[in-house]
């Protein structure tokens, strides 16, 4: 039914009756009566008509105080419409509280940080990105100046003079913090950070690993076409000089191809092409097989003992061979001749270990925590003489943590090292 009708027709049917109340008043005592019938009919209309509004306004005043009063006639249908609009306003506001929660939480979880200011630098609000970024505190700091915040020159100078095409980055508490504003309506401005320090760090060493990498192919082929270039000078040369050229550009060739080969395992090993596949691992074989070439990089020089006291795993054979192999032949290229190494597998507290011990030179304690870097040598003079590549821990640490275990190095000067992989306890029955 249309509203004015549901508001009128009421208002007409009360007056009506009023009217009527008052002409019976009247035919039953006179005129005076019915006068005096309907001015108190009015009055008291009137009067209700004031209370509700009393009421209405009392309401008005603090909606959530309590419920909307009870009305009477067409009150009864504006208080009801007032009902449905608070009802309205209510479900409203939950709703935009579970966005507002939702939006909190969803910029909590961001690695960027995100701060939002008034139009003079006053920080209204920030996830905790930001506050790890630049040093602040919501609670603290909420209405405060940032300049006055983060005290750094640069990032002062490029909030003020407003030149924002490009991000500052700028070294703050010990970080590489990237820096954007966003204008934001017209009196509020974003500022984005990313905190840079990884992405600096892993670019370094990539430039370090290209650098080195050349540094170590440029040798070998600096020998090679050395030799090259004498033996196209010279067409008259003895078969003796010509054989020993011949051998040593072999031998850089071999050093060259193993350095290749360690390049692309560890480029396989870091991928997410190449996902584990596990079998059954025969660790008693596997050992004896390391041990094997062990010896025969020795060529009799050491003494290669063998433990295996311990179940088999499930993991990658070439994988763990590939490790285990480097671990030994390390040990075999810094032990001094006469030295002795043992190869053992054994189940520790709670976890199964290869280690390979030896009685060679040792490592000083500074090193240490380095020498799964690539390309890191402790000695670059002596890692020349023993032909290694440098990459052989490096490769040792990534298979192991592709099987979930780690590489742990325990070593003093001159007493020798004991390099331990260290695999999860999923041993195999039987």
């Amino acid at each position: 039914m249309n509203p004015t009708l549901l508001f009128w027709v009421p208002a007409l049917l009360r007056m009506a009756s009023l009217f009527v109340a008052a002409g019976v008043v009247w035919w039953m005592g006179g005129l005076v009566a019915g006068l005096v019938a309907a001015l108190l009919g009015m009055i008291v209309v009137l009067v209700s008509q004031l209370r509700y509004l009393q009421q209405l306004g009392h309401w008005l005043d603090d909606p959530q105080s309590g419920k909307l009063p009870d009305g009477w006639g067409a009150w009864t249908d504006v208080f009801a419409r007032l009902y449905r609009l608070r009802r309205e306003d209510e479900r409203h506001q939950s709703e935009l509280a579970e966005w507002l929660a939702r939006f909190r939480q969803a910029m909590s979880l961001l690695p960027e940080g995100v701060a939002i200011m008034d139009d003079v630098l006053f920080l209204e609000w920030c996830n905790p990105a930001a506050e790890r970024h630049l040093g602040l505190t919501l609670e603290r700091d909420k209405g405060l100046r940032v300049t006055n915040l983060v005290r750094h020159p640069d990032f002062i100078d490029y909030i003020i003079l407003g030149r924002y095409e490009q991000p500052l980055t700028l070294s703050f508490r010990g970080r590489k913090i990237e820096c954007r504003i966003i204008p934001f309506e017209n009196r509020r401005q974003i500022l984005v950070t990313h905190d840079a320090t990884d992405t600096e760090r892993i670019e370094a060493m990539r430039r370090d690993f290209i650098a080195n990498a050349s540094h170590e192919l440029r040798t070998p082929l600096t020998v090679i076409v050395g030799f090259l270039e004498i033996a196209m000078s010279d067409p008259c040369m003895d078969a003796a000089t010509r054989q020993a050229h011949l051998k040593l550009m072999t031998e850089q060739g071999g050093r060259m191809q193993r350095l290749i080969e360690d390049m692309l395992t560890l480029s396989r090993l870091e991928s997410d092409e190449f996902p584990l596949r596990r079998e059954r691992v025969d660790i008693a074989g596997l050992v004896e097989s390391v041990a094997a070439e062990a010896r025969a990089l020795s060529g009799g020089r050491h003494e290669i003992a063998v433990s295996v006291d311990g179940p088999d795993v499930m993991g990658s054979v070439e994988e763990l061979r590939s490790a285990f192999a480097n671990l030994a032949s390390n040990a075999v290229r810094y032990s001094p001749e006469g030295g002795r190494i043992d190869l053992s597998w054994k189940r520790g507290e709670d976890d199964l270990q290869f280690s390979v011990k030896d009685s060679g030179i040792g490592i000083d304690p500074q090193h240490i925590s380095r020498l799964t870097e690539r390309f890191y040598r402790v000695d670059k003079s002596r890692s020349r003489e023993t032909q290694g590549t440098g990459l052989g821990l490096a490769i040792v640490k990534h298979v192991l943590l592709r099987h979930g275990g780690r590489v742990k190095i325990c070593s003093k000067p001159g007493e020798g090292s004991t390099f331990t992989a260290s695999l999860p306890n999923t041993s195999l029955p039987g």
